[in-house]
């Protein structure tokens, strides 16, 4: 396996990684009924998850 190979399955991982981390922070936030703070069009918006 060549160093580029394992760059891109490192990258891989992480992406994957982070997707989850996303699905359980939105389902967190549904159980504890909170909002969602996000960035949008440079101005910050809370959103109730659904």
């Amino acid at each position: 396996m060549t160093t580029v190979e394992k760059q891109i399955e490192f990258k891989n991982k992480i992406l994957v990684g982070l997707e989850k981390v996303y699905e359980r922070l939105i389902e967190f936030k549904k159980q504890k009924n909170t909002e969602l703070v996000i960035m949008k069009d440079n101005k910050i918006v809370k959103i109730k998850p659904q």
